[in-house]
């Protein structure tokens, strides 16, 4: 089967087809983790060149959309990879030590979305949502105390003990149970005072210098999925970020 490309525009070749893979993502044609068709069987469905369809697929695996294996081919990059699951953590030890944090739950409410989470989930105001409180330990020590807010409507039957019995990362769980897969993140980074119940949660003092993340998570076709808000110690610890 062949497809139609979308009308003439200004866009290169290359880029209309990776508009086209990014639908099929979209419409769920493949799971993360399952391999795509190759660059022959590609360039024959949209009629194009192989090189035009190996560079739409080289700017997809840049963005971490699509994972090349030598040897076995293209396939939606997952999550529950190993070098996915902490891609959006940017909190590291001073001491160069590789962090693999331990969540701890401790509790999931339902709410009304506020103006600000409105917007940045892009529901309406007052909507239903899912607030999710976690502390994030690192060799016991807790390190990041995380607020996620999740469109009700997006996440239907979200419980405490659905959330417990899976094993693996807050993201994983949302590509694995709902098929929501995080493909990029927005942040904003300031510096704050501990109040009394992130202070209570850290196990530091009221006032201790904290670093506040809030990050927005997006999935394809650029729908905002995660509103979340970092309480972060930096004591031993920094934010780090590689820029190319």
């Amino acid at each position: 089967m062949t497809e139609t490309l979308p009308p003439p525009s200004f866009r290169p070749l290359y880029e209309q087809i990776k508009i086209l893979i990014t639908q099929s993502l979209v419409a769920g044609e493949w799971k993360p983790g399952e391999a795509i068709p190759s660059e022959v069987e590609l360039a024959a469905r949209f009629r194009v060149s192989q090189g035009t369809v190996r560079k739409a697929i080289d700017e997809l695996a840049s963005e971490h959309i699509l994972v090349r294996r030598q040897g076995k081919g293209t396939y939606v990059a997952s999550h529950s990879e190993p070098s996915y699951q902490y891609r959006f953590l940017r909190v590291m030890p001073d001491s160069g030590e590789k962090l693999h944090p331990h969540s701890v739950l401790v509790e999931v409410r339902k709410g009304r979305a506020s103006a600000e989470i409105a917007r940045a989930l892009a529901i309406k105001a007052a909507s239903p949502v899912h607030v999710i409180l976690r502390v994030r330990e690192f060799r016991g020590r807790p390190l990041i105390l995380d607020e996620m807010v999740l469109a009700a409507s997006r996440f239907p039957g979200l419980t405490v003990p659905k959330l417990e019995e899976y094993k693996g990362s807050m993201y994983s769980f949302y590509e694995a149970v709902y098929g929501l897969r995080m493909i990029r993140a927005e942040e904003r980074i300031r510096a704050v005072a501990a109040d009394a119940g992130a202070a209570a949660h850290l196990r530091v003092a009221p006032g201790t210098p904290l670093l506040c993340v809030d990050r927005i998570a997006f999935t394809y076709g650029d729908m905002p999925v995660e509103w979340r808000r970092g309480l972060c110690v930096t004591d031993g610890f920094s934010y780090f970020n590689e820029l190319a």
